[in-house]
């Protein structure tokens, strides 16, 4: 059946040991300028050690709110348990440190009407703009979606903190790979595979979601490297569904990259922001050669 003007969403947000981010994003997410029966909450807390209960109660009467646990195993486990229990046509995922835009469920909804089958991402912006680390992941990232989705029709990489999947393909793509235990390139494998099946994305910059994670320069490194090993498990994972030899980014790439903060964000921190763009690729090459060396078992 084709989905109506207004589609119905399942929000689903993997949280471990965040309880006031969390607070945050159901507080937006209790913002939506969305019809209240046509979208529910799904928390999936991922074995954390403090109780969610009493945030939880915040919402109920305010939000159509669930909250699921598990036992630690990382955020794509838990994204897949809260799908499993999913009621709403659409997925949207985004992540506990996120607060949505009140008009995100209609941007994306747009999209999914217009394109019933397609995945649909939006745009994640810094809501940190006063730490530098941070500022430098999400302007990874934006690069990442520059660069991935220049044909916005036609796009190739969506991070999880801001994805909306059609419910049911999602369940028979096999949601996602659950051999990544941390937020690592399991949204990137997921995309990819999609991609893969034949199937189509959409960059709907205009769905946004407002991300808040504060870094410090150790986070910052470990992060990134971090980055580096799911980048291995993606590369090496893409490489056998396509019968083909592990191949990274062109050189060009890199270039680009590291000229983005002079075009996205001119200004003084330009500089600042390139130099930590090129220590998060340092970071990122030193994991990507670790699990190299050490294979995947060394990430668990």
């Amino acid at each position: 059946m084709p989905m109506t003007d207004v589609p119905s969403f399942s929000i689903v947000i993997p949280t471990y040991n965040r309880p006031e981010q969390l607070a945050v994003c159901l507080q937006a997410c209790a913002r939506l300028d969305y019809p209240r029966d046509r979208f529910e909450v799904i928390v999936v807390d991922d074995g954390g050690v403090e109780p969610l209960d009493g945030i939880v109660a915040r919402f109920h009467g305010v939000l159509t709110l669930t909250l699921l646990q598990q036992e630690n195993r990382g955020p794509a486990a838990a994204r897949n348990r809260g799908a499993s229990e999913a009621l709403g046509e659409v997925l949207a995922f985004t992540d506990d440190d996120c607060a949505p835009a009140s008009d995100w469920l209609k941007a994306l909804g747009r999209h999914c009407v217009a394109s019933p089958d397609c995945v649909v991402g939006g745009r994640t912006i810094n809501a940190l703009t006063g730490n530098v680390y941070s500022t430098t992941s999400q302007l990874l990232i934006s690069y990442l979606l520059s660069f991935y989705n220049a044909i916005p029709n036609q796009a190739r990489f969506f991070p999880s903190s801001n994805l909306a999947f059609p419910t049911k393909p999602f369940r028979a793509a096999g949601g996602f790979d659950v051999t990544y235990p941390r937020a690592a390139a399991e949204d990137r494998e997921l995309c990819d595979r999609w991609l893969h099946l034949g199937q189509r994305m959409i960059y709907a910059a205009e769905a946004v979601v407002y991300h808040a994670h504060a870094l410090t320069f150790r986070t910052f490194l470990w992060q990134h490297f971090h980055y580096g090993q799911g980048a291995f498990c993606f590369h090496r994972v893409r490489a056998r569904r396509r019968q083909d030899r592990v191949k990274v980014e062109p050189l060009t790439f890199y270039v680009n990259m590291l000229r983005y903060p002079f075009v996205s964000a001119p200004g003084v921190q330009a500089p600042l922001l390139m130099l930590l763009l090129m220590v998060t690729q340092v970071a990122n090459a030193a994991g990507f050669f670790w699990m190299r060396i050490k294979g995947t078992a060394a990430i668990k």
